[in-house]
């Protein structure tokens, strides 16, 4: 122990897991693309399930593969080949770009009509195969650099892919696309106010397991979002600016992390533990399946099938004890070694999953992942859905934050003007109580996004009805149908002044509803100014302007920026937007006013009506309510999805105060929005106020000047 490869004083310790192998051979090689190895070494050291072996003279750097030999009886579940060469799971480093050929990867014959029931004699194309690198290179200068941990009331996560970020011309990186580029980006994350980066996966992948082209453009299509892991302790080569021959991708990762540390950003990572690259039987034998193939994966009753609640091929087996423990492992090593802040885990439901497929109440992998001492204050949030299985508001474990669907759906189906939404809204915006209060959780817990990378930008959600993804190659049946979005009459781009004009305020819409709930609210990359995929809701194999950020239309839509940052700030500086607890709607020490009270537009107690499209809130700002250490403001709030004017009532503000507008979407920028008192405009007591169609409006009282 530990498993992996261990660089000592003297050489490197091999040591890997294997129950049912009956033979274990470590290979040596000195190139990536070595047509045979430098040497063989068999291991004859077993302890327990362990099979381990030091060799002295070795160094870091040093290039190596398994070859594991067990029954082959793919209807009990084994896989074995010793013709294939394995990955070791536990490598910190994987040589090659990305783009491997694995067709010569096969366990089977690919000649036979058996398919997988047959068994490969041929020998293993080792030149084909990415390397494991033994990585023990310890002198990174860390500059005295620790995670963060934010509280996740002081969030606000920023969710974008690597390349996206900096590939497009516009973004003039002196690496584009790179983990160097995530760091030339800071300043702007900065000025934006977002306080965390959210990466789509960064662990090793394969990049050309797709055959396919773009039918409209001819360029070949590549798996771009990296959601199907080859190596989980491997970041990916092809996003490092540096060599890679002796796994510097590791050093590029961890300047990327020290830098975000240093200028207050934390990093987060989207993490794919519930399938891997070997899809189903017909898929490649790379390492699991090679290793324990009946340990690793959830096999059907005919354990010559996978069970596939991941919709990929096959499910990990993350509760089988070993698994479990390769999971924190790894988890431990992202944190301690690399000092991330959090994860994301992608079919979260998975992780739940019993070896049988079934979902306990107490799943023991979530509720040792929240209670890890080494992980106990990294934020963990879960995609709480799999492939058959839906838990939002109920994943188990503890402290799980989730990405919370229904506030994406319910949100959009009001700013849509949907009717008879408006007691959704004020649930979603009031915290989602309904799904977090029962378990102790708070109103943090729940990931707020308006979009996300899957689906559509949020420009596109306000300029097409359907989705338009000719372009991945699978005739527009790929992606989601069911988009909640609406194009306000035409379809795509337009020069139609008053149709973008109403797509600019239904984006405010949004960005306030985002920004000022209750909650933790996550920002899909680009959206601060209209990035769009041209309709495209699942641009996965999209590695062209599809998916790159156009960084001129920050220009082109700066009013959009501005507001955005300007709705951010205004977030960060009042802690009655970022409550730890849930509001309960009871009467506060202040004139009868309560925490949270909703009103129809007339001003009277909300009757929630089938067909309101309009509605109105008050919210206190004390400090015995919302846990900061002064009184902050009151606020007014007024939503009016409908396509009408509407003459909103004003409640009283407290203590003889009076409103001061902050936010009317409505109005044209740079008067949309206000953060200085200064500026802002003061309303007549007892007064009403005329809400335009399709906008928001946001007060506050007890205002302090400067």
């Amino acid at each position: 122990m530990p498993l992996g490869s261990t660089v000592t004083q003297n050489g490197v310790n091999f040591s890997i897991f294997s129950r049912h192998a009956t033979r274990v051979r470590l290979l040596l090689f000195r190139k990536p693309t070595d047509q045979q190895p430098s040497y063989t070494i068999e291991l004859v050291h077993r302890t327990g399930d362990i099979w381990h072996v030091h060799v002295a003279g070795l160094k870091h750097g040093q290039l190596y593969l398994y070859q594991v030999d067990g029954p082959y009886e793919p209807s009990q579940g084994h896989r074995f080949n010793f013709n294939r060469a394995l990955l070791d799971p536990y490598a910190r480093a994987i040589t090659g770009e990305g783009r491997y050929d694995l067709r010569e990867a096969m366990g089977y014959s690919r000649r036979s009509s058996r398919k997988d029931l047959s068994f490969s004699q041929q020998p293993a194309d080792f030149a084909s195969i990415p390397k494991c690198i033994a990585y023990g290179d310890d002198d990174f200068d860390w500059k005295g650099d620790r995670p963060l941990n934010r509280p996740l009331s002081e969030t606000i996560i920023y969710e974008t892919h690597i390349r996206s970020l900096t590939c497009h011309p516009s973004a003039k990186a002196k690496y584009p696309g790179t983990y160097h580029g995530v760091i030339e980006q800071i300043p702007y994350f900065l000025d934006l106010g977002v306080t965390a980066i959210e990466l789509l996966p960064i662990h090793q992948f394969n990049e050309y397991e797709f055959d396919r082209r773009n039918p409209l453009t001819g360029e070949r299509l590549i798996n771009y979002w990296g959601y199907n892991t080859l190596s989980f302790f491997a970041p990916h080569n092809a996003y490092s600016h540096l060599p890679t021959k002796k796994g510097e991708q590791v050093v590029a990762f961890k300047e990327m992390v020290r830098e975000l540390h240093r200028a207050g950003l934390e990093i987060i990572l989207d993490v794919v533990f519930n399938h891997t690259v070997e899809n189903n039987q017909l898929g490649p034998t790379l390492h699991f399946r090679g290793l324990d193939n009946s340990i690793y994966y959830i096999l059907e009753e005919d354990r010559r099938f996978y069970r596939n609640f991941s919709g990929v091929g096959n499910t990990v087996n993350c509760n089988h004890p070993v698994v479990q423990d390769f999971i924190i492992d790894c988890l431990r090593y992202w944190v301690q070694e690399m000092h991330v802040d959090g994860f994301r885990f992608d079919l979260a439901v998975i992780l739940c999953r019993d070896e049988e497929g079934n979902i306990p109440a107490e799943p023991p992998l979530t509720r040792r992942i929240a209670e890890d001492p080494v992980l106990r204050h990294t934020k963990i949030i879960a995609e709480p859905w799999d492939m058959g299985g839906y838990l939002v508001g109920n994943f188990p474990g503890g402290r799980w934050a989730e990405w919370n669907d229904k506030f994406r759906d319910q949100v959009r189906e009001f700013w849509r003007s949907d009717p008879g939404k408006i007691s959704n809204l004020s649930t979603r915006f009031a915290g989602s109580a309904d799904l977090y209060y029962h378990d102790g959780r708070c109103p943090n817990h729940s990931i707020n996004f308006v979009a996300a990378h899957d689906g559509f930008t949020l420009n596109d959600l306000v300029s097409y009805n359907e989705k338009h993804n000719l372009a991945n190659s699978e005739n527009n049946q790929d992606g989601h149908n069911h988009n909640i979005s609406y194009n306000h009459g035409i379809e795509g781009t337009t020069s139609d002044q008053e149709t973008e004009k109403l797509r600019n305020r239904q984006i405010k819409n949004f960005l306030v509803t985002l920004m000022l709930s209750q909650g933790t609210p996550m920002i899909n990359g680009g959206d601060e100014f209209r990035r769009t995929q041209q309709g495209n809701n699942n641009a996965y194999c999209q590695h062209n302007e599809i998916s790159w950020y156009n960084w001129n239309l920050l220009k082109q839509h700066a009013d959009v920026y501005r507001f955005t940052k300007q709705v951010i700030a205004l977030r960060k500086a009042h802690p009655v937007f970022r409550r730890t607890s849930f509001l309960t709607g009871r009467d506060v020490d202040k004139d009868n006013f309560r925490d949270i009270q909703w009103y129809d537009p007339n001003g009277q107690e909300a009757t929630w009506s089938p067909e309101g499209r309009c509605l109105m809130l008050t919210m206190d700002g004390s400090a015995k309510e919302t846990g900061a250490e002064q009184d902050d403001v009151d606020v007014l709030g007024m939503f009016n999805a409908s396509d009408k004017f509407e003459i909103f009532y004003l409640p009283a503000a407290p203590h003889q105060q009076v409103w001061w507008l902050v936010i009317d979407t409505s109005r044209p920028s740079p008067h949309d929005i206000f953060i200085d008192h200064d500026d802002s405009i003061a309303i007549p007591a007892q007064t009403i106020y005329r809400v335009k169609p399709r906008s928001v409006v946001i007060m506050f009282s007890m205002w302090k000047k400067k």
